[in-house]
């Protein structure tokens, strides 16, 4: 992973959808499971190279979101690869503490399709009120709700 600070040309190469953004999936670097999609801007982007952690675009509060923030689960990044169509950025990221999910699970993507029904298949590792306090906010953190919608 090399990019030039002094550069930001290959943030040109990246197709960004109407509203500047790119969506963005975030992968165990160890195991190669798919943990999270979340989204980024320019500017989150260019920050995560930079910093070598993910930083995020928060669609619903209009700001950028530094994944690990308020739970302290933070992913160092390992590895940035973009799509043929330059619309989708793969992150390989080392995922502090084992939770990726503001659900306290450790991926996102913990729900299967069983007989027409969706149902978990993983059990809940850390409490969220315990990861982000007992505010309206612990339900806002990472890329889903619990019903899957996207932030």
């Amino acid at each position: 992973m090399t990019a030039h600070s002094t550069s930001a040309d290959w943030l040109d190469e990246v197709t960004w959808n109407e509203d500047g953004l790119v969506a963005a999936i975030a992968q165990d670097a160890s195991s190669g499971r798919v943990l999270m999609m979340a989204w980024m801007n320019r500017e989150s982007l260019q920050l995560t190279v930079a910093e070598g952690r993910a930083v995020y675009w928060s669609r619903s509060r209009k700001a950028l979101w530094r994944k690990g923030e308020s739970s302290g689960n933070v992913q160092q990044l390992r590895d940035i690869a973009l799509d043929c169509d330059g619309d989708t950025v793969l992150l390989q990221v080392q995922q502090i503490g084992g939770i990726a999910c503001h659900t306290g699970r450790e991926s996102c993507f913990y729900r299967g399709l069983d007989d027409g029904h969706w149902h978990s298949r993983e059990a809940v590792i850390k409490d969220p009120t315990a990861l982000y306090g007992d505010t309206a906010e612990s339900g806002n953190h990472g890329s889903t709700s619990d019903k899957g919608n996207t932030q």
